[in-house]
Protein backbone atom coordinates (compact mmCIF):
# COMPACT_ATOMS: atom_id res chain seq x y z
CA UNK A 1 0.00 0.00 0.00
CA UNK A 2 2.78 2.37 0.91
CA UNK A 3 4.65 1.72 -2.37
CA UNK A 4 1.46 2.33 -4.28
CA UNK A 5 0.92 5.69 -2.57
CA UNK A 6 4.55 6.65 -3.22
CA UNK A 7 4.08 5.78 -6.88
CA UNK A 8 0.91 7.91 -7.08
CA UNK A 9 2.74 10.78 -5.33
CA UNK A 10 5.66 10.63 -7.76
CA UNK A 11 3.35 10.50 -10.79
CA UNK A 12 1.31 13.41 -9.47
CA UNK A 13 4.46 15.38 -8.78
CA UNK A 14 5.74 14.67 -12.28
CA UNK A 15 2.48 15.76 -13.86
CA UNK A 16 2.43 18.94 -11.77
CA UNK A 17 6.01 19.70 -12.85
CA UNK A 18 5.07 19.09 -16.49
CA UNK A 19 2.00 21.31 -16.10
CA UNK A 20 4.08 24.08 -14.52
CA UNK A 21 6.67 23.77 -17.30
CA UNK A 22 3.92 23.98 -19.94
CA UNK A 23 2.41 26.98 -18.16
CA UNK A 24 5.81 28.67 -17.98
CA UNK A 25 6.47 28.03 -21.68
CA UNK A 26 3.00 29.28 -22.57
CA UNK A 27 3.60 32.50 -20.62
CA UNK A 28 6.91 32.98 -22.46
CA UNK A 29 5.19 32.47 -25.80
CA UNK A 30 2.46 34.94 -24.84
CA UNK A 31 5.05 37.53 -23.79
CA UNK A 32 7.03 36.95 -26.99
CA UNK A 33 3.82 37.25 -29.00
CA UNK A 34 2.92 40.46 -27.19
CA UNK A 35 6.37 41.89 -27.90
CA UNK A 36 6.06 40.86 -31.53
CA UNK A 37 2.62 42.44 -31.83
CA UNK A 38 3.88 45.60 -30.12
CA UNK A 39 6.90 45.89 -32.42
CA UNK A 40 4.74 45.13 -35.45
CA UNK A 41 2.26 47.81 -34.43
CA UNK A 42 5.09 50.32 -33.88
CA UNK A 43 6.56 49.59 -37.31
CA UNK A 44 3.15 49.96 -38.94
CA UNK A 45 2.54 53.27 -37.18
CA UNK A 46 6.03 54.50 -38.09
CA UNK A 47 5.25 53.52 -41.69
CA UNK A 48 2.16 55.72 -41.57
CA UNK A 49 4.22 58.49 -39.97
CA UNK A 50 6.72 58.29 -42.84
CA UNK A 51 3.84 58.02 -45.33
CA UNK A 52 5.22 54.88 -46.90
CA UNK A 53 1.64 54.12 -47.95
CA UNK A 54 1.71 57.33 -50.02
CA UNK A 55 4.67 57.02 -52.35
CA UNK A 56 4.11 60.20 -54.38
CA UNK A 57 6.68 62.08 -52.28
CA UNK A 58 9.31 59.45 -53.03
CA UNK A 59 8.59 59.65 -56.76
CA UNK A 60 8.75 63.45 -56.87
CA UNK A 61 12.07 63.41 -55.05
CA UNK A 62 13.39 60.47 -57.05
CA UNK A 63 12.85 61.68 -60.63
CA UNK A 64 15.20 64.72 -60.50
CA UNK A 65 17.71 62.52 -58.70
CA UNK A 66 17.57 60.05 -61.59
CA UNK A 67 17.88 62.90 -64.12
CA UNK A 68 21.07 63.98 -62.39
CA UNK A 69 22.40 60.43 -62.02
CA UNK A 70 22.08 59.70 -65.74
CA UNK A 71 23.48 63.06 -66.84
CA UNK A 72 26.37 63.04 -64.35
CA UNK A 73 27.14 59.43 -65.27
CA UNK A 74 26.81 60.11 -69.01
CA UNK A 75 24.12 57.45 -69.24
CA UNK A 76 26.04 54.93 -67.12
CA UNK A 77 25.82 55.95 -63.45
CA UNK A 78 28.08 54.17 -61.01
CA UNK A 79 26.09 51.27 -59.43
CA UNK A 80 27.18 52.23 -55.90
CA UNK A 81 26.18 55.87 -56.42
CA UNK A 82 22.87 54.71 -57.89
CA UNK A 83 22.21 52.55 -54.82
CA UNK A 84 23.22 55.29 -52.39
CA UNK A 85 20.94 57.91 -53.89
CA UNK A 86 17.89 55.75 -54.54
CA UNK A 87 18.07 54.41 -50.99
CA UNK A 88 18.84 57.86 -49.64
CA UNK A 89 15.82 59.29 -51.42
CA UNK A 90 13.48 56.88 -49.63
CA UNK A 91 15.19 57.41 -46.26
CA UNK A 92 15.29 61.20 -46.39
CA UNK A 93 11.75 61.56 -47.69
CA UNK A 94 10.61 59.39 -44.78
CA UNK A 95 12.72 61.38 -42.32
CA UNK A 96 11.30 64.61 -43.72
CA UNK A 97 7.75 63.37 -43.17
CA UNK A 98 8.56 62.50 -39.54
CA UNK A 99 10.06 65.89 -38.65
CA UNK A 100 7.33 67.68 -40.64
CA UNK A 101 4.62 66.01 -38.54
CA UNK A 102 6.42 66.95 -35.33
CA UNK A 103 6.49 70.59 -36.42
CA UNK A 104 2.87 70.57 -37.65
CA UNK A 105 1.25 68.52 -34.89
CA UNK A 106 -0.53 71.62 -33.53
CA UNK A 107 -1.99 72.46 -36.95
CA UNK A 108 -2.74 69.10 -38.55
CA UNK A 109 -5.82 68.44 -36.44
CA UNK A 110 -7.53 71.45 -38.05
CA UNK A 111 -6.76 70.49 -41.66
CA UNK A 112 -9.11 68.03 -43.35
CA UNK A 113 -6.33 66.27 -45.26
CA UNK A 114 -4.07 65.77 -42.22
CA UNK A 115 -6.42 65.28 -39.28
CA UNK A 116 -5.84 61.49 -39.22
CA UNK A 117 -2.03 61.53 -39.09
CA UNK A 118 -0.42 59.41 -36.33
CA UNK A 119 0.75 62.33 -34.18
CA UNK A 120 -2.70 63.91 -34.32
CA UNK A 121 -4.65 60.81 -33.29
CA UNK A 122 -2.00 59.79 -30.76
CA UNK A 123 -0.78 56.48 -32.20
CA UNK A 124 2.76 57.91 -32.31
CA UNK A 125 4.28 60.22 -29.70
CA UNK A 126 6.41 63.27 -30.65
CA UNK A 127 9.50 61.76 -29.02
CA UNK A 128 9.04 58.62 -31.13
CA UNK A 129 8.73 60.70 -34.31
CA UNK A 130 11.93 62.58 -33.45
CA UNK A 131 13.63 59.22 -32.86
CA UNK A 132 12.46 57.97 -36.26
CA UNK A 133 13.82 61.13 -37.89
CA UNK A 134 17.21 60.74 -36.20
CA UNK A 135 17.54 57.03 -37.06
CA UNK A 136 16.57 57.52 -40.71
CA UNK A 137 18.88 60.52 -41.06
CA UNK A 138 21.78 58.53 -39.60
CA UNK A 139 21.10 55.66 -42.01
CA UNK A 140 21.07 58.11 -44.93
CA UNK A 141 24.32 59.67 -43.69
CA UNK A 142 25.89 56.21 -43.44
CA UNK A 143 25.14 55.79 -47.14
CA UNK A 144 26.64 59.19 -48.01
CA UNK A 145 29.88 58.24 -46.28
CA UNK A 146 30.33 55.66 -49.03
CA UNK A 147 30.83 58.50 -51.56
CA UNK A 148 33.37 61.32 -51.09
CA UNK A 149 34.18 64.30 -48.88
CA UNK A 150 32.42 66.90 -51.05
CA UNK A 151 29.18 64.91 -51.04
CA UNK A 152 29.38 64.47 -47.26
CA UNK A 153 29.74 68.24 -46.81
CA UNK A 154 26.76 68.87 -49.08
CA UNK A 155 24.73 66.35 -47.07
CA UNK A 156 24.85 68.59 -44.00
CA UNK A 157 23.32 71.46 -45.98
CA UNK A 158 20.64 69.09 -47.26
CA UNK A 159 19.82 68.01 -43.70
CA UNK A 160 19.55 71.65 -42.60
CA UNK A 161 17.05 72.35 -45.39
CA UNK A 162 15.06 69.24 -44.44
CA UNK A 163 14.77 70.47 -40.84
CA UNK A 164 14.08 74.09 -41.82
CA UNK A 165 11.21 73.44 -44.22
CA UNK A 166 8.53 72.28 -41.74
CA UNK A 167 8.96 75.47 -39.70
CA UNK A 168 9.14 77.82 -42.71
CA UNK A 169 5.36 78.14 -43.08
CA UNK A 170 5.34 80.01 -39.77
CA UNK A 171 7.48 82.92 -40.94
CA UNK A 172 7.27 83.06 -44.75
CA UNK A 173 4.60 82.79 -47.41
CA UNK A 174 7.08 80.88 -49.56
CA UNK A 175 7.83 77.64 -47.70
CA UNK A 176 7.54 75.96 -51.10
CA UNK A 177 10.81 77.66 -52.06
CA UNK A 178 12.56 76.01 -49.13
CA UNK A 179 10.98 72.67 -50.00
CA UNK A 180 12.18 73.14 -53.57
CA UNK A 181 15.69 73.92 -52.36
CA UNK A 182 15.62 70.76 -50.21
CA UNK A 183 14.20 68.49 -52.93
CA UNK A 184 16.61 69.86 -55.54
CA UNK A 185 19.65 69.49 -53.29
CA UNK A 186 20.03 65.89 -54.40
CA UNK A 187 21.11 67.20 -57.83
CA UNK A 188 24.43 68.85 -56.82
CA UNK A 189 25.03 65.97 -54.40
CA UNK A 190 24.71 63.47 -57.26
CA UNK A 191 27.20 65.36 -59.42
CA UNK A 192 29.59 65.67 -56.48
CA UNK A 193 29.37 61.92 -55.82
CA UNK A 194 29.59 60.87 -59.47
CA UNK A 195 32.17 63.36 -60.80
CA UNK A 196 33.80 64.92 -57.72
CA UNK A 197 32.65 68.41 -58.74
CA UNK A 198 29.52 70.49 -59.35
CA UNK A 199 29.50 71.83 -62.94
CA UNK A 200 27.21 74.59 -64.22
CA UNK A 201 24.84 72.04 -65.76
CA UNK A 202 24.17 70.73 -62.24
CA UNK A 203 22.97 74.16 -61.12
CA UNK A 204 20.77 74.45 -64.21
CA UNK A 205 19.12 71.13 -63.28
CA UNK A 206 18.92 72.34 -59.69
CA UNK A 207 17.06 75.44 -60.85
CA UNK A 208 14.66 73.37 -62.97
CA UNK A 209 13.93 71.07 -60.03
CA UNK A 210 13.41 73.96 -57.62
CA UNK A 211 10.97 75.72 -59.99
CA UNK A 212 9.08 72.50 -60.65
CA UNK A 213 8.81 71.74 -56.92
CA UNK A 214 7.43 75.20 -56.14
CA UNK A 215 4.87 74.75 -58.94
CA UNK A 216 3.54 71.35 -57.88
CA UNK A 217 3.67 72.13 -54.17
CA UNK A 218 1.63 75.26 -54.82
CA UNK A 219 -0.99 72.96 -56.36
CA UNK A 220 -0.76 70.90 -53.18
CA UNK A 221 -1.15 74.04 -51.05
CA UNK A 222 -4.23 75.03 -53.06
CA UNK A 223 -5.91 71.91 -51.64
CA UNK A 224 -5.46 73.17 -48.05
CA UNK A 225 -5.79 76.92 -48.66
CA UNK A 226 -9.10 77.44 -46.83
CA UNK A 227 -7.93 75.46 -43.79
CA UNK A 228 -4.54 77.20 -43.81
CA UNK A 229 -6.18 80.63 -43.83
CA UNK A 230 -8.20 79.70 -40.75
CA UNK A 231 -5.23 78.47 -38.71
CA UNK A 232 -2.67 81.02 -39.91
CA UNK A 233 -0.36 78.75 -41.91
CA UNK A 234 1.43 80.47 -44.81
CA UNK A 235 1.92 79.17 -48.36
CA UNK A 236 2.48 80.32 -51.93
CA UNK A 237 -1.16 79.43 -52.68
CA UNK A 238 -2.16 82.15 -50.22
CA UNK A 239 0.56 84.55 -51.36
CA UNK A 240 -0.33 84.28 -55.06
CA UNK A 241 -4.06 84.71 -54.39
CA UNK A 242 -6.11 85.08 -57.57
CA UNK A 243 -2.91 84.84 -59.64
CA UNK A 244 -2.13 81.35 -58.32
CA UNK A 245 -3.00 79.47 -61.52
CA UNK A 246 -1.12 81.89 -63.78
CA UNK A 247 2.00 81.93 -61.61
CA UNK A 248 1.99 78.16 -61.16
CA UNK A 249 1.84 77.57 -64.90
CA UNK A 250 4.51 80.23 -65.45
CA UNK A 251 6.76 78.29 -63.06
CA UNK A 252 6.01 75.11 -65.02
CA UNK A 253 7.02 76.95 -68.20
CA UNK A 254 10.29 78.11 -66.61
CA UNK A 255 10.96 74.51 -65.57
CA UNK A 256 10.63 73.37 -69.17
CA UNK A 257 12.81 76.26 -70.34
CA UNK A 258 15.58 75.29 -67.90
CA UNK A 259 15.37 71.67 -69.06
CA UNK A 260 15.46 72.80 -72.71
CA UNK A 261 18.60 74.85 -72.02
CA UNK A 262 20.16 71.82 -70.32
CA UNK A 263 19.38 69.66 -73.36
CA UNK A 264 20.83 72.24 -75.71
CA UNK A 265 24.02 72.58 -73.68
CA UNK A 266 24.46 68.81 -73.56
CA UNK A 267 23.49 68.39 -77.24
CA UNK A 268 20.80 65.84 -76.52
CA UNK A 269 18.96 63.99 -79.27
CA UNK A 270 15.33 64.25 -80.32
CA UNK A 271 14.32 61.61 -77.74
CA UNK A 272 15.06 63.96 -74.85
CA UNK A 273 12.92 66.69 -76.40
CA UNK A 274 10.15 64.15 -76.98
CA UNK A 275 10.18 63.55 -73.23
CA UNK A 276 9.93 67.29 -72.60
CA UNK A 277 7.04 67.52 -75.07
CA UNK A 278 5.20 64.78 -73.17
CA UNK A 279 5.90 66.66 -69.92
CA UNK A 280 4.51 69.85 -71.47
CA UNK A 281 1.33 68.00 -72.46
CA UNK A 282 0.92 66.78 -68.89
CA UNK A 283 1.40 70.32 -67.60
CA UNK A 284 -1.39 71.53 -69.89
CA UNK A 285 -3.61 68.81 -68.43
CA UNK A 286 -2.70 70.07 -64.96
CA UNK A 287 -3.77 73.58 -65.94
CA UNK A 288 -7.17 72.24 -66.94
CA UNK A 289 -7.42 70.64 -63.51
CA UNK A 290 -6.40 73.63 -61.36
CA UNK A 291 -8.01 76.48 -63.28
CA UNK A 292 -11.24 76.22 -61.24
CA UNK A 293 -9.33 75.76 -57.98
CA UNK A 294 -11.38 72.79 -56.79
CA UNK A 295 -9.38 71.03 -54.02
CA UNK A 296 -9.92 67.51 -55.42
CA UNK A 297 -8.78 68.57 -58.91
CA UNK A 298 -5.79 70.47 -57.51
CA UNK A 299 -4.76 67.30 -55.70
CA UNK A 300 -5.08 65.31 -58.94
CA UNK A 301 -2.86 67.87 -60.66
CA UNK A 302 -0.29 67.55 -57.88
CA UNK A 303 -0.23 63.76 -58.20
CA UNK A 304 0.08 64.03 -61.99
CA UNK A 305 3.53 65.58 -61.59
CA UNK A 306 4.85 62.08 -60.96
CA UNK A 307 4.23 61.44 -64.67
CA UNK A 308 5.97 64.71 -65.60
CA UNK A 309 9.15 63.57 -63.87
CA UNK A 310 8.83 60.14 -65.45
CA UNK A 311 8.38 61.62 -68.93
CA UNK A 312 11.57 63.68 -68.62
CA UNK A 313 13.52 60.68 -67.36
CA UNK A 314 12.13 58.44 -70.12
CA UNK A 315 13.40 60.91 -72.73
CA UNK A 316 16.80 60.99 -71.03
CA UNK A 317 16.99 57.21 -70.75
CA UNK A 318 16.10 56.59 -74.40
CA UNK A 319 18.58 59.24 -75.52
CA UNK A 320 21.44 57.60 -73.62
CA UNK A 321 20.44 54.11 -74.73
CA UNK A 322 20.54 55.19 -78.37
CA UNK A 323 23.94 56.80 -77.82
CA UNK A 324 25.37 53.75 -76.02
CA UNK A 325 24.00 51.14 -78.44
CA UNK A 326 24.90 53.36 -81.40
CA UNK A 327 28.48 53.49 -80.18
CA UNK A 328 28.53 49.70 -79.79
CA UNK A 329 27.30 49.18 -83.36
CA UNK A 330 29.89 51.59 -84.75
CA UNK A 331 32.71 49.86 -82.88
Amino acid sequence: MRSYLVKIYKQTRLKLAQALHWLNQTQKRIRASQRYLFLTDRLIQYGYLCRLHKRIGVYLLLWPTLWALWIAGDGKPDPLILFVFISGTVLMRSAGCAINDVADRQFDAYVTRTKDRPLVIGTVKPVEAIGVFVVLSLLAFALVILTNELTVKLAFAGLALTILYPFAKRFTYMPQMILGAAFAWAVPMVFAAQTGEIPLIAWLLYTATLLWTVAYDTMYAMVDREDDLKIGVKSTAILFGEADVVITMFLQGLTLLALLLAGKQLQFSIWYYAGLLAAAGLMIYQYRLIRRRQPADCFKAFLNNHLVGMAVFAGLLIHYLTVIFGAVEVS
